[in-house]
This record gives C-alpha cells, sequence and structure tokens, in this order.
C-alpha cells in the first residue's frame, strides 16, 4: 500500500524511479543518454523552481522567501495586526486576507467576538486588505478558491495552509512570521529537502481523501521521514484524482510534520480555476526530465482502503476493516495509550462502546477544510439516500467549507437529501475541528472528517474530569455510519452508486458580502477596539546572566500546542495577551501559570530598579549560591523567569499564543530533546525565548530547580554552540550543557532584544 525508500530516488520523465545508489548514475545515463549530478536533478523539482522565484537571498541554500499573499483568520489576525502596528505598519505591502472562521460564534467565553471581526474589517480598510465576514467561507476554502495560483507561494496563520494540489506552495506559520512579511522583511530558512509521494493506481469506489492522507500519515508521521521537508505529489496516479480529491490528501499533510507541499499539476486543476473564474491563474507544472528526491514514498491508491484515525493523534492509524476484524484488542490498546497522553487524569474507555460486536459511536462530523469540500459532501449524501441516522445518541452534522459550495448542494438537491436524513447543515465554521462546536458528551466517540483529534481539543477538560474522544475518518465511511445509525462500517461496504457532480461556483455572494480594498489603503480609518482587544506587555531584552525556574515538566512524547494553550472557548481570549495566558497549559498542568508568575515577580521588579529578592524571596538563596562561584553576578545584570521542560513540544496548530502565553507570563525558554515542529521553535525565538535542546536521557534538573545560565548574552551574540549552564543545588552549582541549533543573525538579533516587536519598534 506504502512504501518508503531509505535513501534518495531520481524521477526520470515523471514515471520511471531510480532509486540512489551504486548503480544510480549508470542507470541514469542508460535512460537519458546523459550524465546528470544529484545536485543538478536537485534542481528539477517543482518545489526548487518555486522556492527559487520567491528566494531574494541569491544563495540558494539559504533561503529569504518574500511570498505572494497571506492570510489569517480571527484568532489569530489581530495580534498579527497589534505586533505590526507596533512596529511601524502604515500599508500592507500585499495582498492579506482576514477571514472569520474560528470565532464565528457571537460569544464564547464572556467575550464579544464580533469585536475582533469588527477590528478585522476596519483594518482592512485602513491597511489595504480583504475582509471575509462570519460563516462565508473557512479560512482554506477562501484561499483555495480565490487566492491560490499556479507557482505563488501564500503564507498562512493558520497550520494547514497547504494549496499545493492548485500548484501553490503554501506555509503555515505563527503570527510573527505574517508580521516580517508585514513589515517587507523574510521568512528565512535553510534550503528544504524535498520528498516525493509517487501516486499510482486509482482509488476503489468508497475511498475518499481522508483515508489516503491517514495512509500517509500513519507510515510517515512517527517515523520524522518528511519532518521539514516538502513533500511533493508526483506520478501516473496523480491523474486518477479529482481537484477536490487532490485538495482533501493536501491539507492533511500538515500532520505528517513537513513544511510544505506540491502537486504536479493538468488539465483537471486547469478547471478548477476555469470553475472559479481565474483561469489565468493556473500553471502546468511538472518536475524536470531528471528530478532528485531527498526520499520516496510510493504510494499504490489503489490498495488504500477506509482508514480510522484513533485518539488522540492521526496517525493512529488503522484500516476500519482491520478494527472491526480485531476491535476489543485494538481498543484495549488505544485505551493504553490514551491514559499516557491523559496522564491518568480521567477513567477512560473505549470497549464499552462495544454492543453486539458492533463498534457504536455517538456523533459524526463533516466539517471544514478538510472535509467541507463539494465531492466529500455529495458523496455522503448519495450514501446516506434514502437513510436515516435514528432518534438514538448517534447525530451527524455537516459544515460546507464555504457558501457558494453551500448554495451548489442546495442547488443539486444534495443538502435536501441529508437535511431529510436526521442529519443538521451547518455554516462554514472551523469549530467542530478546534472544539468549539459540536462538541461531544462526555465520553463520548465522535467521528470526523477534520484535521486532528488531538487530546485537550473537542471540549475536554481532564482538569473538571471530562473527556471525549474523537477519531478521523472520510467523510464517506461517516456517511455509512450514519446509514448504519452509529455502527461503525467503512464506505466500502456501501453497495450503491456515489455518483459525480458537476460543480458551478456562483460568486455573487463574495462580490456582494466581501469587502475587498483592491490594496488601496485608507489611513483615515478609525480602528474598532473592542475592551477585549489589548496590547502586547512591555518585554525586556535578554539579559547578560538568566536565572530559570523549571515551572514546569511534561515526559509525554509529544506535547502540542493544544496542551501548551487550549483551544475551544480559549480562543475568545486571542486578542488579550493577559487574558489568554491565564490559560497556559491550564489542561496539562494546572499549577503552570501560579508558579510562572511567582519568579516573573523577581523580573519585573529587577525592571523597576528594585531588588529582586525583596519581590520573590526564594531567588536570594538562589543569588547567594551563584554568587559563591560566578562573583560578579548581581541582578543588575542577571534576569529571571521561567521556563519548562517538554520531551518534544510543538506538534500541531501554527498558533504563536503557544509561546506567547509562555513570554508574556516571564518565560525566557523552553528546553526539549526535539521541538517537533519549524513553526513552534520560530514562535518561541520570535518572543524572544531560547528554544534550548538538551541530549534524551536523563534530566540533570527537576520540576521546581532553579538554573543558571552565566554569559547567555554573549553566547548567543557570538554564536557559542555549547552552552554551559547550572541547576542550583543545596550543596553548589551542578553543572550540565544546552543547544540552541542553528539561529540565523536575524533570529539571534530578536532573541537579544527579547521579541520581534522589539527588534522592529520604530
Amino acid at each position: 500500500m506504502i512504501k518508503l525508500t531509505e535513501g534518495g530516488a531520481y524521477l526520470v520523465g515523471g514515471t520511471q524511479i531510480v532509486y540512489d545508489g551504486p548503480q544510480a548514475a549508470a542507470e541514469l545515463k542508460v535512460k537519458t543518454g546523459k550524465e546528470i549530478t544529484r545536485r543538478e536533478a536537485a534542481q528539477n523539482t517543482i518545489a526548487y523552481d518555486i522556492l527559487k522565484s520567491h528566494n531574494t537571498s541569491g544563495n540558494m541554500d539559504k533561503l529569504k522567501i518574500r511570498f505572494d499573499k497571506l492570510t489569517s483568520h480571527d484568532i489569530t489576525f489581530v495580534g498579527i495586526i497589534q505586533t505590526a502596528r507596533a512596529s511601524g505598519l502604515e500599508k500592507f505591502p500585499m495582498p492579506y486576507v482576514l477571514t472569520n472562521c474560528h470565532n464565528s460564534l457571537c460569544a464564547v467565553g464572556g467575550t464579544i467576538n464580533e469585536d475582533d471581526h469588527m477590528f478585522g474589517l476596519s483594518c482592512a480598510k485602513k491597511y489595504g486588505g480583504v475582509y471575509v465576514p462570519p460563516h462565508q467561507a473557512v479560512i482554506h476554502q477562501f484561499a483555495r478558491e480565490m487566492l491560490a495560483g499556479g507557482g505563488k507561494m501564500i503564507l498562512g496563520s493558520d497550520s494547514h495552509t497547504r494549496y499545493g494540489a492548485l500548484g501553490t506552495m503554501a506555509m503555515g506559520e505563527g503570527g510573527p512570521e505574517l508580521v516580517k512579511q508585514l513589515l517587507n522583511q523574510t521568512y528565512d530558512i535553510n534550503m528544504p529537502g524535498v520528498v516525493a509521494v509517487y501516486l499510482t493506481g486509482a482509488p476503489v469506489k468508497g475511498v475518499g481523501p481522508q483515508d489516503v492522507a491517514l495512509a500517509i500519515i500513519g507510515a510517515v508521521f512517527k517515523n520524522g521521514y518528511v519532518k521539514n521537508k516538502v513533500m511533493e505529489f508526483v506520478g501516473p496516479g496523480v491523474a486518477s484524482l479529482s481537484a477536490d480529491f487532490r485538495i482533501g490528501v493536501d491539507v492533511m499533510t500538515t500532520e505528517t510534520t513537513c513544511l510544505s507541499s506540491i502537486w504536479q499539476t493538468d488539465a483537471q486543476i486547469e478547471e478548477f480555476y476555469e470553475i472559479h473564474g481565474r483561469k489565468e491563474e493556473y500553471q502546468e507544472l511538472n518536475p524536470g526530465e531528471v528530478a532528485y528526491y531527498d526520499g520516496l514514498i510510493e504510494v499504490d491508491l489503489s490498495q488504500i482502503r477506509p482508514m480510522i484515525a484513533m485518539p488522540f493523534h492521526p496517525s493512529n492509524t488503522y484500516t476500519i476493516e482491520e478494527l472491526n476484524a480485531n476491535l476489543l484488542d485494538i481498543l484495549a490498546e488505544t485505551e493504553k495509550k490514551a491514559m499516557v497522553s491523559l496522564d491518568g487524569a480521567v477513567e477512560y474507555s473505549l470497549r464499552d462502546k462495544v454492543k453486539n460486536g458492533k463498534f457504536v459511536v455517538e456523533q459524526g462530523i463533516i466539517a471544514g477544510c478538510a472535509g467541507g469540500g463539494f465531492e466529500n459532501i455529495c458523496a455522503a449524501a448519495d450514501i446516506l439516500k434514502g437513510r436515516y441516522i435514528g432518534a438514538d445518541e448517534f447525530t451527524l452534522s455537516v459544515y460546507p467549507a464555504s457558501m457558494p459550495i453551500y448554495m451548489e448542494l442546495i442547488r443539486n438537491g444534495c443538502a435536501a437529501t441529508i437535511l431529510e436524513t436526521g442529519a443538521v447543515m451547518k455554516t462554514a465554521f472551523c469549530g467542530p475541528c478546534f472544539g468549539a462546536g459540536d462538541t461531544p458528551a462526555n465520553n463520548a466517540f465522535s467521528i470526523r472528517h477534520s484535521t486532528r483529534n488531538f487530546p485537550n481539543r473537542e471540549g475536554s477538560k481532564l482538569q473538571n474530569g471530562q473527556i471525549s474522544s474523537v477519531a478521523l475518518m472520510d467523510a464517506r465511511s461517516i456517511a455509512a455510519t450514519a446509514a448504519n445509525k452509529g455502527v461503525l462500517t467503512p464506505a466500502t461496504d456501501f453497495d450503491g452508486e456515489i455518483g459525480k457532480y458537476k460543480y458551478y461556483f456562483d460568486s455573487k455572494i463574495y462580490a456582494n458580502r466581501v469587502y475587498d480594498s483592491k490594496g488601496v489603503a485608507d489611513p483615515s480609518q478609525e480602528i474598532h477596539f473592542g475592551p477585549n482587544i489589548k496590547d502586547w506587555p512591555a518585554m525586556g531584552a535578554l539579559p547578560e546572566n538568566m536565572v530559570l525556574k523549571v515551572v514546569s515538566e511534561i515526559h509525554d512524547p509529544v506535547t502540542t500546542t493544544d496542551e501548551l494553550i487550549p483551544s475551544g472557548e480559549t480562543s475568545s481570549y486571542r486578542s488579550n495577551p493577559l487574558g489568554l495566558a491565564e490559560f497556559t497549559l491550564s489542561r496539562k498542568d494546572p499549577e503552570y501559570v501560579g508558579l510562572a508568575k511567582e519568579i516573573q515577580k523577581a523580573e519585573k521588579a529587577r525592571m523597576e530598579g528594585k531588588c529582586p529578592c525583596e519581590a520573590q524571596p526564594e531567588v536570594k538563596a538562589v543569588m547567594d549560591a551563584v554568587k559563591k562561584q560566578f562573583g560578579d553576578v548581581s541582578h543588575e545584570n542577571t534576569g529571571f523567569g521561567s521556563t519548562i521542560f517538554a520531551v518534544k513540544p510543538g506538534d500541531g496548530s501554527a498558533r504563536e499564543q503557544a509561546a506567547s502565553c509562555q513570554k508574556v507570563l516571564g518565560g525566557w525558554a523552553n528546553i526539549a530533546n526535539e521541538y517537533a515542529t519549524k513553526r513552534y521553535r520560530s514562535n518561541l525565538i520570535n518572543w524572544g525565548m531560547l528554544p534550548f535542546l538538551i541530549p534524551e536521557g536523563d534530566l540533570p534538573f527537576e520540576r521546581l530547580d532553579y538554573l543558571f545560565i552565566p554569559g547567555i548574552k554573549k553566547a548567543v551574540e557570538e554564536k557559542v554552540s555549547e552552552i554551559k549552564a547550572y541547576t542550583v543545588k543545596e550543596d553548589g552549582l551542578k553543572e550540565f550543557s544546552l543547544k540552541l541549533g542553528d539561529l540565523t543573525d536575524e533570529e539571534r538579533q530578536i532573541i537579544l532584544k527579547g521579541c520581534l516587536i522589539n527588534y522592529n519598534r520604530v
């Protein structure tokens, strides 16, 4: 079904694979009649061409990218624009689309979300942007319909910013990276590796894009095969997939931890642009005659079967057939894994959902940027036709990804088919994906064609004893399960017809409802500020020396951004840095906020020219111990703050608040064995936090220990590769080493200044 090469591979003529090795050069010469080096062939990928055309550095090993367009939604754009305003923003220098698909509900968590929307509208007018009102489109569907273009690059402040199927290399990053683009700075990365996803065959009836995506995620996530690389989809199997199908696979590449994605394009993608009235944006993209890839994922589409990603990660995959055949064993194994993720904080069971030998679920959701596409919903309608979901626990909600899709589903009758089953059709909203819509009952099991199923999402509040389980599936198998009144059923069991529906895009609703400045700014426009929209607090520069208190220690294999700062009801505080910070690690380590605030008192006193020991008495013993070995250390040249240790933090969302909330509470660093994603590490850096690394193994400190790092400012300035640090113990200082990994010159300056705002402040 899926095969990974151990090394690199060459693709010849788009269809012939030559595996890298001692015989590769000779084989290539036989096939092409000429010699070609690996370096030359690496320049023949689609990804290389696009990156080269957007690189401003003149050095393809060290990229400085300027994007064509930007996009954000309503739990990120307020903070981004506030940061850019603090740095002198006068006009959006490129098209910037502000969508409203996360905080679409009027009030969640006690704040009025419409204030954020009005902030966005007023800023689109003032700075020359585009504003998409709530319920019109989820961020990524609007980008597909109205922004994507062949050979273009788009940067979004949502991790699922992926438009590779349309020939657009798109990346999801934390807000500060968009701020840099707004301030005419660049996105700085080393040239990423490129991994080919070589598709052959065609999917069988009942298999959808989520099935293909989950099969790939299951094969590559745990081994880091594509981490921080570009996935390039090529091969004869691409032609067997519709544009909608490709989009559905592509959006899920985020869950592999890759940097971005790109696909070869053809007449089906050209038709997509034509349908949306933008045929001029189409560009045929193919790899060169001989292209070298750093890895190769071979996928036989005909062998893919309906998949399910069990809680609590998209990589926890099985075929539905396999799950049903080994039901009690797999459920028991999932319960065991879950207790690691949940820290044993709640009672958790799945085997009680087995009734008469069948697995019965309570909820189905087809929604958002992954599930809410036209073809997914039409296929679900065909499977559900003439069936009823019943009057018991099981419910089904369907969220089309945009209002134009919704209108076409009404016109072709699919919406009526779905509604008469007892299911509910709702407007474009990302809430089911991150926990602000259709939250399951406690211990209920929800199957969703959405993007993630992490713990601490979907309304789970472990500190309150509340847990919900989400599994990821394709819309087709969700519909088959719904038709079976909640009994888990793969869509390949459906023996009826799944039709092909022609899509007609109606642009009128956007023309009548979306505000588009056409790039013209109006400096006289006043910005609308609601009472929950607050400025960032002042942040100091990196001190000469540093005392850190370890206020949280997390030993889970991976820590998600949902655990660092919960989603769901906290989203309404995203415009209020201090308000949101109160939720930091609240579902993982409820003591974190109080402990971080305690040590922050010392730094606040220092910044005011007072003695930190008076504000936080326990600091005195720490400083006394430090001075025995470092006599020139004083509170004038030493900063105080908090740090957390996590094995592998930052999987999941691009949300900058996973880092900024720690900074607001006085965090100066994270210490990790590895960072799960490039974007989380970038968020730390952009908020002036040190992304320390230590080797796997015994920790040289414990929770609540104090750490002393002498000469940290000088170490950052002089690019020291290994930094001496000390654990402060009663019997003296215990030395250990920290590393920072690669940092660009600009990243070092941001850390030295204390944060991106300080770096850019005018």
